[in-house]
């Protein structure tokens, strides 16, 4: 609820009350690190996301934490030595989709530009993904790459070998209706 409230106060400056609004509140964010000796990936599961489909306003809020790992040592190093998760506990991205027509049913090609907040970090991005309109859901997709020095995120040099410069972050979100 906390999560959702915070979100909603990101999102205050949206004009007046939408009845195309939407939620997602079970989210899926996932990234991939491909090293020489082992690849990295983790996914997210706890994220918070709205959507207005009348405006294309977007915005989702995550916690660095909650991204769960096959390998505990690995969780524990990416919260405490990359992301700083004490430090920095919340990431967000806040912008528009656009390219999208929301009468249209079928799978769109669209783009998220806008503000994505990782590591303290705050840098105007240009997201490609897919939006698909079906009855009172929306889904959104997305594979984009993060590069870490963009957002202040150093690797040490002694495992420089055994994580990528770049991730691969893959959303998916499906949206429902806002109820009043």
């Amino acid at each position: 609820m906390i999560r959702i409230l915070t979100l909603a106060i990101i999102l205050l400056p949206w004009q007046g009350v939408s009845q195309k609004r939407y939620l997602s509140n079970k989210s899926f964010i996932s990234f991939f690190s491909e090293g020489v000796i082992e690849d990295i990936k983790a996914s997210n599961t706890d994220v918070t996301s709205m959507f207005d489909l009348a405006n294309g306003d977007v915005a989702y809020l995550l916690n660095p934490k909650d991204f769960q790992f096959d390998k505990k040592l690995m969780q524990v190093h990416f919260n405490e030595k990359y992301l700083e998760s004490e430090k920095y506990p919340r990431s967000s991205f806040k912008g528009k989709i656009v390219g999208y027509d929301p009468t249209n049913t079928h799978v769109q090609h669209v783009k998220a530009v806008g503000q994505l907040n990782i590591h303290g970090v705050t840098r105007e991005v240009d997201i490609p993904g897919t939006l698909h309109i079906e009855g009172n859901t929306i889904s959104l997709h997305s594979k984009f790459m993060v590069k870490l020095e963009d957002y202040n995120i150093t690797v040490p040099q002694i495992v420089w070998q055994n994580i990528a410069q770049q991730v691969e972050v893959t959303i998916h979100f499906l949206y429902r209706p806002v109820t009043n």
